[in-house]
């Protein structure tokens, strides 16, 4: 039976930046996917993603993701890649809204640069749009989006070079504890490692019965937009955007060079879809679902607006509260997990690699992710 310093189980977005900390640290480290790497059956493909600091979600957030400037420019260089494309982040809602609020609050606490429009001043910056009477505006202008295929690669390719070793097409059954040492019983060989890290994303609730914590798998749809007027569907006029909306958040990615297919500019709704078993997700998008989400586009965006050319399916791994969850595995010493990061994770990739390597070599880390453990729901 192989043994390593530690196993990586899923080599997603959070998995593949697990596995390059460990391997730049030293750790002789095993990753094990079920799938390729990258897949789009999971959470961490779709083209691009969006990353932002004025974290309205909670202010909490933000000097993780002020961690991950450095993480993201080091991986840039290491991998000969342009990865982060800042073209800025346009939040739009009522003052009041959580939206708009929660982000400006994020902005001031931790002095994120930002400028406040209102309305007059959104309508004749970002003529394109159409938002309804009464939003106002914040602009992030450090934010904009990450290629996440390409992330992947990259961690994966640095933790490779660092001597990492990955196991494709491997499917994890059961794990348990041994004598100092954690056995992964794959359906193709057992492993066993001194520390086990999980990332399993949308099959975390099946690997992991133990936790404790119902998790909530659905279905999301995103779709790519063939522009009327291309230059609208690019920055400056159009960057990265998130709004409330009659339907309630809809988020826009702009085109930008170097984009991998599909062409066109990205749109979503940042709701909860369809409950689903991740194995059998109906990938297929309805006409119904494209003429929503085209409606949308034709009532906040007509300057950019058009067809659907493109249309894919995503999932989104719900903890109870939309926040992450990164801890120990309750009953067992060795074992810790990142899950639940409930359709807003991926921009946290190369942070909580290193968190989830202090996690496994140290079993603790300076890092401020108390917050995410599993403790909130035990309160």
């Amino acid at each position: 039976m192989s043994t390593f310093d530690a196993i990586v189980v899923g080599v997603g977005g959070m998995g593949s930046a697990a596995l390059c900390h460990l391997a730049r640290r030293g750790a002789r480290v095993l990753g094990l996917e079920q799938f390729a790497v990258p897949h789009e059956r999971g959470s961490s493909h779709g083209g691009s993603r969006v990353v932002r600091e004025a974290y309205y979600e909670h202010p909490d957030y933000v000097p993780l993701l002020r961690r991950c400037r450095a993480h993201w420019t080091e991986l840039e260089q290491a991998s000969g890649l342009r990865l982060v494309h800042r073209v800025g982040a346009l939040y739009a809602a009522a003052a009041d809204h959580p939206l708009l609020a929660g982000a400006l609050h994020s902005a001031r606490t931790h002095g994120i640069p930002h400028e406040v429009l209102d309305g007059s001043a959104l309508a004749r910056r970002f003529a394109g749009f159409a938002f309804p009477e009464g939003h106002v505006g914040l602009f992030e202008p450090g934010a904009g989006f990450v290629r996440p295929e390409a992330a992947v690669q990259a961690h994966v390719a640095a933790a490779l070079r660092a001597g990492a070793r990955i196991e494709t097409g491997t499917t994890v059954r059961a794990f348990s504890d041994r004598g100092g040492m954690v056995e992964v019983v794959t359906d193709r060989a057992t492993f066993a490692a001194r520390a086990v890290v999980l990332c399993p994303g949308a099959w975390a609730g099946r690997l992991l019965p133990r936790l404790g914590v119902p998790l909530r798998v659905t279905r999301q749809v995103v779709a790519w937009i063939e522009p009327r007027d291309r230059d609208a569907a690019r920055a400056p006029a159009m960057p990265v955007w998130i709004a409330h909306d009659q339907e309630g958040l809809v988020y826009g990615i702009p085109e930008a060079d170097g984009q991998p297919p599909p062409l066109g500019w990205k749109v979503a709704l940042h709701e909860l879809g369809a409950e689903v078993d991740p194995d059998g997700v109906d990938r297929t998008v309805r006409p119904a679902e494209l003429a929503r989400l085209e409606t949308v586009v034709r009532r906040l965006v007509p300057a950019a607006a058009g067809p659907a050319r493109a249309a894919g399916v995503c999932l989104y791994t719900n903890s109870p509260d939309g926040h992450f969850v990164i801890d120990r595995l309750p009953g067992h010493e060795r074992v810790h997990v990142a899950c639940g990061f409930s359709g807003h994770g991926f921009k946290f990739t190369p942070v909580v690699g290193e968190l989830l390597a202090d996690l496994a070599l140290t079993g603790t880390s300076s890092l401020p992710a108390g917050f995410l453990g599993l403790r909130r729901f035990r309160q």
